[in-house]
């Protein structure tokens, strides 16, 4: 018996199991992970951005965490010889429409207690010289760096300090008493004292295996993306965002320069027919009927019935992709990009079609679930991990 068993090897499950060891060395923690390798989907598809967290509501998970989140990720890389880009970005209201939003931005900024600077046109040039926008906010604290590197890390300190790490391992049942947990898996039956769930894009289902019924599902929504060629990298310096659109819920597209030297233009959000499906054609008949025959997804596509058109008229078309950049990047062309791996969101959504904003935890008798944790869960992934960990101790 174990004390502690963690479904999910991505980086918010690795995080888990690392606070915990960190905060109680002789714990015994088994790590189960279905696939091959760890942080496999959400994390390894990941843009690779630190985020500053000036996007979210002051008070919420999202912004205290993505903030303290930025700090002990850049920390953590330091100790671990990880290497990391605190680049900036900038944000760039495209015309004058858009100066408002941008100063609601700042002020949101100045609440959350990060370091914001305006920047005029010219200014804006100087940091960026291919963006063109009436005006800009720069955040310093943004920066980038590999996930996936973090998150193989995390795995590596966690089974050097005695973690039972198991890979191609797939959990197939959850029994929940009021003194422990049974885990089946297309492997073996393992018991322990408390289970954590951070299977990301399954974590509602493992949430319900343990018999947890919440107003909420996972949609997957397929991130697309493109990226510069070679000879066209110079566009963008560091990473370029748009003004985010108060009547869309996803951010829209935005120009991100990657530890590797790519840069990734995207992303384009649209449904997908597979949790884990990142190509167009990927389809599940269990998460396709899942997704049709709820009710808060048809709620939720009434609302945005015009901007989700204008999504998947994107994917489809590149030039209309193209036409979505030149709004923050005037000079590039549909020859300078090409295709670029997808990602999947893993989007909480309830019933009555409303997206779950913010980070949720659901706390069961022997249990633990991270029921939502889209972006900036990655940046955040720490501070989550030793919030599980003061909840579980």
């Amino acid at each position: 018996m174990y004390d502690f068993v963690i479904i999910g090897g991505g980086i918010v499950g690795l995080a888990a199991g690392y606070s915990i060891q960190q905060k109680k060395p002789n714990a015994s923690i088994l790590v189960l992970e279905k696939e091959l390798d760890w942080a496999a989907h959400q994390t390894g598809h990941n843009s690779g951005v630190i985020h500053s967290g000036i996007y979210y509501r002051p008070g919420s998970y999202k912004a205290s965490f993505a903030r303290a989140g930025n700090q002990s990720m850049k920390t953590f890389c330091e100790e671990h010889s990880i290497a990391y880009d605190a680049c900036g970005k900038v944000i760039v209201a495209a015309d004058d429409k858009e100066i408002t939003p941008l100063e609601n931005l700042y002020q949101r900024g100045i609440q959350n207690g990060l370091a914001v600077e305006k920047l005029s046109a010219a200014q804006l040039k100087e940091k960026e010289p291919y963006a063109t926008g009436a005006a800009a906010l720069y955040v310093p604290s943004t920066g980038i760096v590999d996930f996936k590197q973090v998150s193989q890390t995390l795995a590596g300190l966690l089974e050097t300090g005695g973690a039972v790490m198991k890979r191609g391992t797939e959990v197939t049942a959850v029994t929940e008493t009021n003194e422990n947990v049974i885990v089946e898996t297309n492997r073996e039956t393992y018991e322990a004292g408390t289970l954590i769930n951070c299977a990301g894009l399954h974590s509602d289902r493992i949430a319900r295996m343990a018999g947890y019924l919440t107003d909420m599902k996972i949609v997957p929504f397929r991130g697309e993306y493109y990226k510069l060629k070679p000879q066209s990298r110079h566009l963008v310096k560091n990473l370029i965002y748009p003004v985010p659109n108060p009547d869309f819920p996803f951010l829209g597209v935005h120009f991100t320069r990657m530890m590797n030297g790519d840069v990734e233009a995207g992303p384009n959000a649209v449904l997908g027919f597979r949790r884990e499906g990142y190509r167009k054609r990927d389809m599940h008949a269990r998460d396709f009927f899942e997704v049709m025959t709820y009710r808060g997804f048809w709620k939720l596509a009434a609302q945005y019935k015009r901007e989700g058109t204008n999504e998947m008229i994107r994917s489809l078309r590149k030039k209309k992709f193209v036409e979505s950049m030149q709004k923050l990047l005037p000079d590039i062309t549909i020859n300078d990009v090409e295709t670029a791996p997808a990602g999947v969101r893993a989007q909480a959504l309830k019933a009555d079609g409303s997206l779950m904003d913010d980070f949720h935890i659901i706390q069961g008798r022997c249990s633990l679930h991270v029921c939502n944790a889209p972006s900036p869960a990655a940046t955040a992934s720490l501070q989550i991990g030793k919030e599980i960990a003061s909840r579980v101790l």
